[in-house]
């Protein structure tokens, strides 16, 4: 592990290794010293040999990066440790250190084989020196090499965990700034939608209104050429007026149907939804223009109902279907997912997510004078359809439609569902 990802705790651990290990050598060397023999001076000079080998692996960064290379500085340690503990017992300590060593560099299989290996050589080496084997000859370099091995598939489980949480928490943190980009987003499109609506169903309808009765008015005063010379330059302000507020109403309309008719803006939504079910689009009747509010209404509840097919339905394919008729234009979303229970689902609480649920597709539905039709159960997919009265096509003005009492009377009805 690189020395520069190491946080304060794993330092100071990586150190009292460091000291365990130099302590135990330097133990060893002064405890045959102490004994005196023929194997003190070995003892001290395999002690050092051993601390040079260790610490030139701890400076050495290909230890740490290479697995070909961390093995061979373990064999080399590994070897200068089985000579000092040839001539000397109290090398038996330094096995422990040495255990944390091999499974922190060594693949699992490889460093659970170097701990077991290393444990026998410390029993074998305590043998030789003493000659008598006892119980604590046997559980002293088992026990520790248990509990090295305990602590270090631990830390490496915690650790694991830790970087997974660690994870989680950036892309939680990724997700809520794109949720609140998307908010942004919504807003902004759903305020651009309630200006185009009031401009629509006010100002615009007022000078229709006006220029009607200015026609009238005209009319009836063909022979005041003067008075009817007025009202004609009003009712042709009027008309400019009305004019500039169809345009002023399409320009806040979403970008969507900028580039074209409604069927062409959901073909490209259903085209382009990745990510979920295989979407397919059609259309049925002869397609006529509606009014900019319809067009809006039916794009979002589209693109809200493939959302929620694709975030909760588990569904593989899903078709929407937009139907023209004499009476109405209907839109149609069927999906083969797990299915619900539309009833509990429309009594919900409001969701405070700002997503277009269920009762936001009813709510505009209703608003146009139409109707949300949803057939569900759990386990046999859903199917959707929102049904709007067609406009009336000899209005001078985009109007839409009935108003929502009329879609109170009819709410029961779909038109495929």
């Amino acid at each position: 592990m690189d020395s520069r990802t190491l946080t304060p705790v794993l330092r100071v651990l990586r150190l009292c290794l460091h000291a365990l290990l130099l302590g135990l050598l330097a133990l060893a060397a002064v405890r045959a010293a102490a004994r005196g023999g023929p194997q003190a001076p070995a003892a001290a000079v395999l002690a050092a040999l051993t601390a040079c080998v260790y610490t030139a692996g701890v400076l050495v960064p290909a230890v740490r990066h290479s697995a070909r290379a961390s093995g061979v500085w373990l064999a080399a340690l590994g070897a200068a440790w089985l000579a000092l503990l040839a001539v000397s017992p109290d090398a038996l300590w330094v096995a422990f250190p040495l255990y944390f060593l091999q499974l922190h560099l060594l693949p699992r299989r490889w460093a659970l084989g170097a701990v077991a290996a290393t444990a026998a050589a410390a029993i074998g080496g305590f043998l030789a020196h003493d000659g008598t084997a006892t119980p604590g000859t046997f559980i002293g370099p088992l026990l520790g090499g248990a509990v090295a091995v305990a602590t270090v598939l631990g830390y490496q489980a915690l650790y694991r965990e830790s970087e997974s949480r660690r994870r989680l928490i950036e892309e939680l943190v990724a997700t809520r700034a794109e949720l609140a980009a998307a908010e942004r987003t919504a807003g902004t499109l759903a305020e651009r939608e309630r200006l185009a609506r009031e401009i629509h169903d006010t100002l615009a309808q007022g000078l229709s209104s006006i220029q009607l009765l200015l026609r009238a008015a005209e009319t009836s005063l063909a022979g005041d050429a003067p008075a009817a010379r007025h009202v004609a330059q009003a009712r042709r302000a009027a008309q400019d007026n009305l004019a500039e507020a169809r345009r002023f109403v399409r320009a806040l309309s979403p970008p969507d149907l900028e580039q074209g008719s409604l069927h062409g803006a959901l073909r490209r939504l259903c085209a382009g939804a990745t990510g979920g079910p295989e979407v397919r689009f059609g259309v049925s009747g002869t397609p006529v223009e509606l009014p900019t509010p319809y067009e809006v209404a039916l794009l979002r509840t589209a693109q809200s109902a493939l959302a929620n097919t694709a975030r909760h339905a588990g569904a593989t394919r899903t078709e929407v279907t937009l139907s023209y008729m004499d009476a109405s234009v209907c839109l149609d979303v069927v999906d083969d997912g797990a299915g619900f229970d539309p009833v509990r689902a429309l009594r919900a609480a409001p969701r405070g997510d700002g997503g277009f649920g269920l009762r936001a597709m009813r709510a505009r539905a209703r608003a146009l004078g139409g109707t949300l039709s949803v057939e569900s159960a759990p386990g046999q997919g859903t199917a959707l359809a929102v049904t709007l009265p067609m406009p009336d096509r000899d209005a001078s003005v985009d109007a839409p439609g009935a108003g929502p009492a009329r879609g109170e009377a009819r709410e029961a009805g779909g038109c495929a569902a």
